[in-house]
């Protein structure tokens, strides 16, 4: 008996939107990628076996490249990672309750594409400035240096917590300070939580491609400052998933 087949859902785009021949979507081996219209939005989509599981990486990196490559050159908004449905009917059932909706909100991403800047601590020159700041923290190191754990477990559990509090008031720091120096260069921008304990920055911006240079720049000036101290990535152009989703939309 064949497999039962379902239509994994990216995203949603204008009508006009045409997947390249190309275009790889989930799975194993991976599903040619469709568009399915309905007034003025489509749905990118491909086949999957029903009964087969999502959630390896790769298919993370294949919905988020789809997602970012779309981007690139039209507004998308993102479906959940791992949103399946029967067929076509399903997700023209979609369209037409949610199509004016999807519409208005692909109007306002015109032009638009969201970035990430993160940045984290080099660990050994981040402890070196919270001691040289701090001469408690500082002492306390010193107590604890070539010590036995067990003899010092107090003096190691109390650093280990001023050391916390302080990383976490440098990243509030920074966050703000990339906020004030860059944000003003975007359409909105989103702190997002951190992903490591050494995280200097995180934050999403969604940029209007009249400024994205001007962003860029501001956000490569914002990082060589702090070169010594914090390694700074910039991700994108990607798909506006801290911005807007076609399930928020969907309510």
């Amino acid at each position: 008996m064949a497999d039962e087949r379902g239509l994994f859902i990216y995203g949603i785009v204008p009508s006009d939107v045409e997947p390249t021949a190309d275009a790889e979507g989930v799975g194993d081996p991976p599903g040619a990628v469709t568009a399915i219209r309905q007034g003025p939005v489509a749905a990118l989509v491909s086949e999957v076996a029903l009964e087969a599981p999502l959630g390896r990486p790769a298919d993370l990196v294949a919905y988020q490249q789809l997602l970012d490559g779309t981007a690139a050159v039209a507004p998308v908004l993102p479906v959940r990672f791992g949103t399946v449905v029967t067929g076509p009917d399903a997700v023209a059932d979609l369209l037409d309750a949610h199509g004016d909706r999807f519409a208005d909100a692909l109007d306002d991403l015109e032009g638009q594409v969201q970035y990430v800047v993160h940045g984290r601590y080099e660990e050994a020159e981040l402890i070196s400035a919270l001691l040289a700041e701090d001469a408690a923290a500082a002492d306390l190191a010193d107590q604890v240096r070539g010590q036995p754990e067990e003899a010092t477990r107090e003096q190691r559990i109390r650093l280990g917590e001023m050391i916390s509090q302080a990383v976490e008031l440098r990243r509030e720091a920074e966050n703000r300070e990339l906020l004030d120096r860059v944000g003003e260069l975007a359409v909105s921008a989103v702190p997002r939580p951190p992903s490591s304990e050494l995280d200097a920055v995180n934050v999403a911006f969604l940029v209007d491609a009249d400024q994205e240079d001007e962003f860029l720049d501001a956000v490569e000036e914002f990082a060589e400052q702090r070169r010594d101290l914090v390694r700074t990535r910039l991700l994108g152009p990607l798909a506006p998933y801290d911005f807007v989703s076609a399930h928020e939309l969907a309510g």
